[in-house]
């Protein structure tokens, strides 16, 4: 009797499980990683730099910044050392209060589109209303079915306080985004059914107002563009689009400084072979995309020209440029000023004099990179600086100065990244920056002091080496100085005069930070410092810093730690490696970051979540350790993260070194499956996202370039390129563990078929996995990265820790 009721008993509790309907008691991790939603987050934190709107005159500046107590104005003016509120915020409300008979308040101002005047005074900006705005009289019926709001256009002098509505104000111009305009502010540039055409500012103007405008006067430049060796050709194209249907679009080219001539490059793309992607959810019913795309080996590749475009006679020439097979071209333009952000139009300038540009061309394998110039008048451009190396060559925009005569170029040559001076006949006149450090780039170059800025990183003794500060040096090597102090990561904004730099700074474990410093390094003022106080409130911890050896034992590697933030030392979690392979850039970001899905959000869900670098994944670094997995680009990652997981459960007891994971996007992801396959017996699960599982149909520039590529002449004189590389189709048939597989079903970048292959095979070798496809999105997951985050969590609790919610709702997002 006794065992009948047990029985009945256990039944009844089984059958109360079973119910449909029956609610899960939920998870104290979820209820944790519930408090970090992303749309949560964005109630959080709000602003984290300071990004400078500069005077069109002077070194002063505007920046707007996003607190607790909501959106601030200031005006800055280093000189002077101050910084003052544009509005009286209160004020303001009040009187936009009365005109727009919205209710508007301090912390909620609905302020778009602010701009300065280059009075240095006169402030513009908008405010829409509720209401919705009243057709115009000429408006088609289309435009007045939209519901458009009304929107107020209002002028501020920041001197009297004055606020003026401009009643009688209409819309801004909008900026097309086809015209190019030339420096003469006369004409623009862009193409049209594959040709180039051009317009004066008067016709612009006109379409600026409607595009269709019968009387707009356009001439026409080409008439042998084609979809695949035109102008203006997109990357892409829908079955239910066409490429000759009189839509204006931009190109990509440069002007003289003189307006008389304009440069562009021209790929021809009828060789190369198409690829596909459905969108199966597009209304009303599925769309085709094609596109170009060639993959590591085909021969079929795109061929780049070279035309320069005579405005004054409208005609086009043809320059000279070929060294190597499938070469490719580069053109150098003059950099963006500062003041010219907020201008209407701001047109590409190529660097050099009124008749002579720069132009970089590169190997198919860049093992030889050119620095060349071409002088108006000419048949061919003409190399002036070559550079070789047994691997591929990172390059850098050159920067001319001098009216021309010099030219400052970038080059890893000795093994590290830096800079050389060189005369405009290719003629190197000195080095200018030597060691075992990294140079990343130029930011300024003074030409009246003959003042070079650059950032670089390495070279402080005993910091992180990935920490990038400011530089400043002599254009003959002499006068080495660090502008930017302290062991932070430093980003900075430098004045067209070289003056002043806004130094945003900030490493992933402190409040980020900025200040203004002047043109030697001397602290001018404190400008502004994040407000951390609402995620604060909500428990958010900083990660920790780590730094652990390479499995040579020797070489450095560094990286982050996060934790839930309700973290017990005296528990034991599971441990899920963030990956990423490079070797362009790492998985780690040493800068502060908001929290991400894929580190400290996914560790409140009860994971020690790490991100760490490892040999051949970084170029700021050596170039050795850059080139490390150059032709081995499959397993060249892994040895380094399975040591790195294992050093750090040796130096912390709270890390369960038999509950492994690993997870990564794109190239992360075809690192995360190789991994679990390749270590079957350390790697318990694994979440590989949009991974290029088969780099044999990834795009050539990535695979060719990372891999290596072999460049054979056949025994008919014939150029080849011979490419070989491992897949994970190859080792599936290794795994132990438990993988998710997850693709966006439109991803014109890694093709859904390099998932498709791995599927393939885990099914031909009888593997059980999960495969979880996102419609309608591309390489990144879009508007579906929180359900993808949901469906992560729901993986790794499962598979580390054995349990997880199952309720058919996910967690509200």
């Amino acid at each position: 009797m006794r065992k009948m009721l047990l029985a009945a008993f256990l039944l009844g509790a089984i059958c109360l499980q079973a119910m449909p309907g029956q609610a899960q008691e939920r998870l104290p991790e979820y209820l944790q990683a519930e408090k970090f939603t992303g749309a949560k987050l964005k109630n959080m934190l709000f602003s984290t730099t300071v990004d400078p709107h500069w005077f069109q005159q002077g070194t002063r500046f505007w920046f707007e910044y996003k607190t607790s107590e909501g959106k601030f104005w200031y005006v800055v003016d280093p000189a002077a050392r101050s910084k003052t509120p544009l509005f009286d915020r209160d004020e303001l409300a009040a009187q936009l209060t009365e005109i727009v008979q919205d209710p508007f308040e301090a912390r909620h101002l609905p302020i778009t589109n602010l701009k300065v005047k280059e009075d240095g005074r006169t402030f513009t900006f908008e405010v829409t209303s509720s209401r919705d705005a009243k057709p115009k009289k000429d408006d088609d019926k289309k435009k007045k079915d939209e519901k458009k709001k009304e929107v107020f256009y209002f002028s501020y002098d920041s001197q009297t306080r004055k606020l003026t509505h401009l009643k009688d104000a209409e819309e801004e111009p909008k900026r097309l985004g086809w015209a190019s305009v030339s420096p003469d502010g006369k004409s623009v540039v862009y193409a049209k059914d594959c040709n180039l055409y051009r317009m004066s500012i008067e016709n612009y103007r006109k379409a600026q107002k409607d595009e269709k405008d019968s009387t707009i006067v356009e001439t026409q430049l080409t008439t042998d563009g084609t979809p695949d060796f035109g102008y203006g050709i997109p990357y892409s194209i829908l079955n239910t689009d066409t490429l000759c249907n009189g839509k204006r679009r931009s190109v990509w080219g440069c002007w003289s400084p003189d307006s008389k001539y304009f440069v562009t490059i021209v790929s021809d793309n009828r060789a190369v072979k198409p690829l596909w992607v459905i969108n199966s959810i597009a209304e009303p019913r599925p769309t085709l995309e094609t596109y170009k795309y060639q993959m590591p080996g085909e021969m079929e590749a795109p061929e780049d020209h070279l035309y320069l475009f005579d405005m004054t006679s409208n005609t086009r020439k043809e320059i000279r440029t070929a060294a190597w097979k499938n070469q490719t071209l580069d053109l150098s333009y003059r950099p963006w000023e500062q003041k010219q952000r907020d201008q209407e139009l701001v047109p590409a300038i190529w660097q050099g004099d009124n008749n002579r540009f720069y132009v970089t061309r590169s190997s198919r394998d860049l093992h030889r990179i050119d620095v060349c110039t071409y002088t108006v008048g000419q048949d061919s451009i003409v190399p002036i600086v070559e550079e070789r190396m047994n691997t591929y060559q990172e390059t850098r925009p050159i920067q001319v100065f001098n009216e021309g005569k010099e030219f400052i170029q970038w080059s890893e040559r000795d093994g590290w990244a830096h800079l050389y001076l060189y005369d405009d006949k290719g003629n190197l006149k000195n080095r200018i920056t030597k060691g075992p450090w990294h140079v990343e780039q130029v930011v300024k170059v003074d030409p009246a002091t003959r003042t070079i800025y650059f950032t670089a990183n390495g070279r402080e003794a005993g910091e992180n080496p990935y920490y990038e500060h400011l530089y400043k040096v002599n254009a003959d090597g002499s006068g080495l100085k660090r502008l930017t102090a302290g062991d932070f990561f430093h980003q900075v904004e430098v004045d067209d005069e070289a003056r002043f730099i806004v130094d945003n700074y900030s490493r992933v474990n402190t409040v980020p930070c900025t200040d203004v410093i002047d043109r030697n390094g001397n602290k001018v003022m404190s400008l502004q410092e994040s407000d951390f106080s609402v995620l604060k409130a909500a428990g958010y911890q900083f990660p920790e810093l780590f730094t652990v050896k390479a499995a040579d034992g020797v070489t450095d590697l560094y990286g982050v730690m996060y934790k839930p933030f309700n973290f017990d030392s005296t528990k034991v979690y599971p441990i899920i490696d963030y990956v990423y392979p490079g070797p362009q850039v790492e998985a780690v970001y040493y800068p502060f970051t908001r929290m991400s899905v894929r580190t400290d959000r996914l560790a409140q869900a009860g994971f020690i979540v790490i991100s760490v670098g490892q040999r051949g994944g970084h170029p700021s670094r050596s170039k050795w350790y850059h080139n490390y997995g150059y032709g081995n680009m499959r397993d060249y990652p892994l040895a380094d993260h399975k040591a790195a997981v294992e050093q750090l459960a040796a130096r912390y007891k709270f890390i369960d070194i038999n509950r492994v994971g690993i997870h990564g996007h794109s190239g992360g992801g075809f690192m995360s499956t190789a991994a679990i396959c390749q270590y079957p017996d350390f790697y318990k699960a694994a979440v590989s996202c949009a991974g290029n599982h088969d780099n044999r149909i990834y795009n050539r520039w990535w695979s060719e370039t990372h891999h290596g590529v072999k460049e054979e002449i056949t025994e008919k004189g014939d150029t080849i390129f011979a490419y070989k590389i491992a897949t994970n189709p190859e080792i599936v048939k290794q795994l132990k563990g438990h993988l998710m597989l997850v693709h966006g079903d439109i991803d014109n970048n890694v093709h859904p078929g390099n998932t498709i292959r791995v599927v393939n095979a885990l099914i031909q070798a009888n593997k059980r996995f999960e495969m979880l496809i996102l419609p309608g999105q591309r390489h990144a997951f879009g508007n579906m990265d929180e359900y993808f985050y949901w469906r992560m969590v729901d993986f790794f609790s499962k598979y580390l820790k054995g349990k997880q919610e199952d309720s058919v709702d996910i967690p509200q997002r």
